[in-house]
């Protein structure tokens, strides 16, 4: 199994990354979210060499190749680009969909075009779940109902924790003292979802990736180069 980090994006007010995780298996490659569609939006700025798909191209990673997308969540900068996933099937936490579904979020909402697909297009789960031998997903609501992070399993590295944007930064790794961040929707679950994640990083002795850390990416093994 292969971990690859790719920015489709940069939030430029805080010069961060907007990610999206290849996970490469025997099984197939799946994604982890799929960052921002091309171009300049809501104060992030796409470059060119940001753009996903040739991004995959040169990991010649073609967009039918892609069984699985594991959305966190639909906010507009990790979903832009789902509908260029055409083979896939898109794993959400089903608190989340039936959550968009009956009244997304206004910042949701204004990215339906991506994410509004067929009900057959969608694997809900159900809180904690093993999805496949070595990639578990951790329901870690908070910053929007039915957000969920990613623990990948890897046989050299070890556990690296992908939490989403329920620990956007490192400095949000304390759940008491922590920021509340203006998009995060329910602070006591985002305080909880942290404690939770913090505890799970600590007793697996995980990497934790942070969802828009600038710092932290620059220290981090990004595509072409992987972690295994």
């Amino acid at each position: 199994m292969k971990l690859y980090l790719l920015s489709t994006g940069t939030i430029a007010a805080i010069r961060a990354p907007v990610p999206v995780y290849l996970i490469r298996t025997d099984d197939g490659d799946m994604l982890v979210d799929s960052g921002c569609a091309p171009g300049a939006q809501g104060g992030i700025v796409v470059a060119p060499e940001q753009h996903l798909l040739p991004q995959l191209a040169a990991l010649k990673v073609a967009p039918e190749d892609v069984r699985y997308v594991i959305c966190t969540h639909l906010d507009p900068d990790h979903c832009g680009s789902h509908r260029a996933f055409t083979s896939a099937r898109f794993v959400v936490q089903r608190t989340h969909l039936d959550l968009v579904r009956d009244d997304a979020p206004p910042r949701i909402a204004e990215c339906r075009a991506q994410w509004d697909l067929p009900a057959d297009r969608y694997l809900p789960v159900e809180g904690d779940t093993e999805f496949r031998p070595g990639i578990e997903l951790i329901a870690s609501g908070g910053h929007v109902p039915g957000h969920q992070s990613v623990l990948v399993r890897l046989p050299e590295t070890g556990p690296v924790l992908l939490a989403g944007d329920a620990i956007p930064m490192e400095i949000a790794l304390n759940p008491e003292r922590r920021p509340i961040f203006p998009f995060d929707m329910d602070a006591a679950a985002t305080r909880s979802s942290t404690a939770r994640l913090t505890d799970i990083a600590r007793r697996e002795n995980a990497l934790v990736v942070c969802g828009h850390d600038g710092a932290q990416w620059a220290g981090l093994r990004t595509a072409p180069d992987f972690y295994r």
